[in-house]
C-alpha cells in the first residue's frame, strides 16, 4: 500500500494571541535544522519521531512529550516505515511567564528553561492534548483556553524544568546575545558575517566557532531561520507572500517557498490561507 502524502494543519487560537497548534502527519518529509522564537510542546501520536537537538539524537515513541525552549535548534523526520503523527503547540514566552512564575511560587516572571527534551509524563501529555483539542476545534472561551495553558505550564514547572531567575550571563553568552539581537533588529538588511561578529565584539572566525558551539547552528542558518520566522508573522498579518519574500531578502518567491516549506511543511501561500 502506498504511503499517504505528508499533511500539516495549523490552527491559531482566536482567544490567546500568538498561540498556534500544528497537527501533522509525516510520511515523506524531513524538517531542516531550525529554531522557533516560541516555546514548543508536542506529543507523538503514532509512528516514531526522530530528531537531533542539543547535541543529541532523540527518538520519541507514541505517548512521549517533546519540549523545545525558544531558540532551541532541532530538525525532525519519521523514524521508521510507519507514518508519523504528532501535535505541537507553539506559545510565545509572554503568554507563559505569569503561569510559570505562579507555578514556581515567584512574585515576578522569570525565565523558564526546560531541562529535558523528551518526557514520559502522562499528566503533561494529557494537558498538552487537551489544549490542542481546544485549539484545533476552536472550542472554549478565552478563560477555558487560558486555564488549559496554565495547567500545562504548571506541570512543566513541576516535572520538566527549572527557573533561571536572571543573574549575570557569562561573557560568551552576553556577546552571542548581542549578536542575536543585532540579527533580529536587522532582518530586512543584507547582513554580513563581518557585521554580525563586529556587533558581538569578536573576530569573525572566533565568532563562527563560538556561535556554532553554543547553538548547534551556523550564523547563516540562524539568520535564515529568523527570517523565515519573521516571514511567518508577516503572512499571519496578511502581507502578500511576494512582498514578504522581497522584504526578508529571499532571492525570489520560489526560493522563499522552498525555505519556508522546509520548516513549516507548507508553502507561504498555503500557510497563510490556513491561519487567516
Amino acid at each position: 500500500m502506498a504511503k499517504q502524502s505528508s499533511r500539516f494543519d495549523y490552527y491559531k487560537s482566536r482567544q490567546i494571541p500568538g498561540v498556534t497548534v500544528l497537527q501533522a502527519s509525516l510520511s515523506d518529509f524531513s524538517y531542516d535544522r531550525h529554531a522557533h522564537e516560541e516555546y514548543a510542546f508536542g506529543v507523538t501520536l503514532s509512528g516514531r519521531q526522530d530528531f537531533f537537538s542539543g547535541g543529541e539524537f532523540h527518538r520519541s515513541p507514541p505517548g512521549n512529550v517533546i519540549q523545545f525552549n525558544p531558540d532551541q535548534v532541532h530538525d525532525g523526520h519519521p523514524g521508521d516505515d510507519a507514518t508519523l503523527g504528532y501535535v505541537m503547540i507553539y506559545v510565545p514566552s509572554a503568554q507563559l511567564e505569569a503561569s510559570f512564575a505562579d507555578a514556581a511560587g515567584c512574585e515576578r516572571a522569570a525565565r523558564f528553561h526546560g531541562s529535558e527534551t523528551l518526557l514520559a509524563d502522562p499528566e503533561l501529555r494529557h494537558a498538552i492534548l487537551d489544549l490542542a483539542q481546544l485549539l484545533i476545534h476552536w472550542q472554549g472561551t478565552r478563560i477555558d483556553q487560558e486555564h488549559a495553558l496554565h495547567r500545562m505550564a504548571t506541570r512543566l514547572v513541576q516535572r520538566a524544568g527549572k527557573f533561571q531567575p536572571g543573574g549575570r550571563a557569562s561573557r560568551p553568552d552576553a556577546l552571542l546575545l548581542r549578536a542575536k539581537e543585532y540579527v533580529l533588529a536587522n532582518l530586512e538588511a543584507d547582513l554580513s558575517l563581518d557585521e554580525i561578529s563586529q556587533a558581538a565584539h569578536l573576530s569573525k572566525f572566533h565568532f563562527l566557532r563560538l556561535f556554532r558551539q553554543q547553538f548547534g547552528i551556523t550564523p547563516h542558518q540562524y539568520v535564515l531561520s529568523c527570517r523565515v520566522n519573521a516571514a511567518r508573522s508577516a503572512l499571519e498579518a496578511g502581507v502578500a507572500p511576494s512582498e514578504v519574500a522581497f522584504r526578508y531578502g529571499f532571492t525570489d518567491l520560489s526560493h522563499f517557498n522552498r525555505r519556508f516549506k522546509r520548516i513549516y511543511g507548507k508553502t507561504p501561500f498555503q500557510y497563510q490561507r490556513s491561519v487567516t
